[in-house]
């Protein structure tokens, strides 16, 4: 066999290991559109968290160690994280999302954490323990376009590095297994957009504000920290709308929606800033200072980005909602413009 006969053999012999890597391996991280979720988020680890404080850390580890095919009840992120990964369900050949865990527990307590995922039938396969460290510095490594996590000081800690995350609020958790439908609601300053308009608001009325966004109308607001998660979504929903073209009767997964304080005529700008992405959200809402729970009880999102704590009220305690602890309006908590 000659020289051209050997290296035919051996591109053969590199297309079936390429093969057998994509069956065997994890696909390629960097490739993947990923949410991070701390076992706090996931599951609801109130019981376990008690023992942990009161007891400290090894009879924490004996008490998940006696329990470990106890399963752990479903957290204020289960419904949004089981539905983000139906998504690869549709699509079965690209699987394009991923759920990764970050914990801060150690590998040994965290045995139960993987079995309650595996009761549910959740496909996580990757994940990070920490120990008790907090695992915020792993969001990039991991492609990770959203951290949740239960835990405050390990979001203040991912926001001011400049990574996207959110503290998950206590919420009573409602999962309709029926309704697959992953709803998705934005604020959009401070959340989507960068902070710039609610620090001209600060210190000014209503009216300095709207001349400021007037004048700038036609000018892009930069990204927020959750511009990245907003945009992948909207890929997503494009890929659905192909899908939707070939089959009519297809059913979309995702839908997006934007409820904002900002009335008319601050209102261009926003359309201007996802017109420059390329993106767009299913349903817009400008409130004009309307309370948002008026639109969200209607909307019933699996989750609520604000970076407003005052805007995360639910008086039913039935909506999820996730504080994004990024820009002025979190060092005075008067700035009411998003």
């Amino acid at each position: 066999m000659g020289f051209d006969g050997e290296k035919s053999v051996r591109a053969i012999i590199l297309d079936l290991l390429k093969y057998i890597e994509l069956i065997v391996m994890p696909y390629p991280i960097d490739k993947k559109f990923v949410i991070a979720v701390s076992s706090s988020a996931l599951f609801d680890l109130s019981e376990s968290h008690a023992v942990f404080v009161e007891k400290g850390p090894k009879k924490y580890k004996k008490y998940q160690e006696k329990n470990i095919d106890r399963v752990l009840g479903k957290g204020v992120a289960f419904p949004l994280i089981r539905r983000f990964l139906s998504i690869n369900k549709r699509f079965s050949r690209t699987k394009p999302v991923e759920v990764v865990l970050l914990s801060r527990n150690s590998a040994a307590t965290g045995k139960r954490v993987f079995r309650s995922i595996q009761c549910y039938g959740l496909d996580i396969s990757r994940a990070a323990f920490m120990e008790g460290e907090s695992p915020y510095e792993y969001i990039p490594a991991f492609n990770a376009s959203l951290f949740l996590s239960a835990d405050e000081t390990d979001v203040i800690k991912a926001i001011e590095s400049g990574h996207p995350a959110g503290t998950v609020l206590p919420t009573k958790v409602e999962d309709d297994e029926g309704d697959d439908e992953l709803r998705i609601a934005f604020d959009f300053d401070g959340v989507i957009a960068d902070d710039e308009s609610e620090a001209v608001f600060k210190g000014k009325d209503l009216s300095d504000f709207h001349a400021y966004e007037v004048a700038n109308s036609h000018i892009p607001h930069k990204p927020g920290p959750l511009a990245d998660l907003f945009k992948k979504l909207s890929f997503i929903q494009k890929l659905e709308d192909k899908k939707r073209e070939k089959d009519r009767n297809y059913k979309r997964i995702i839908k997006t929606s934007i409820v904002t304080a900002r009335n008319a005529p601050s209102h261009e700008r926003v359309i201007t800033t996802l017109e420059d992405w390329g993106v767009s959200s299913n349903q817009t809402f400008f409130l004009g200072g309307m309370k948002k729970e008026r639109i969200l009880s209607v909307l019933r999102p699996h989750v609520f980005f604000d970076d407003q704590r005052s805007h995360l009220n639910s008086e039913g305690k039935n909506i999820p909602m996730v504080h994004i602890p990024f820009g002025i309006a979190n060092k005075n908590p008067i700035i009411k413009v998003s």
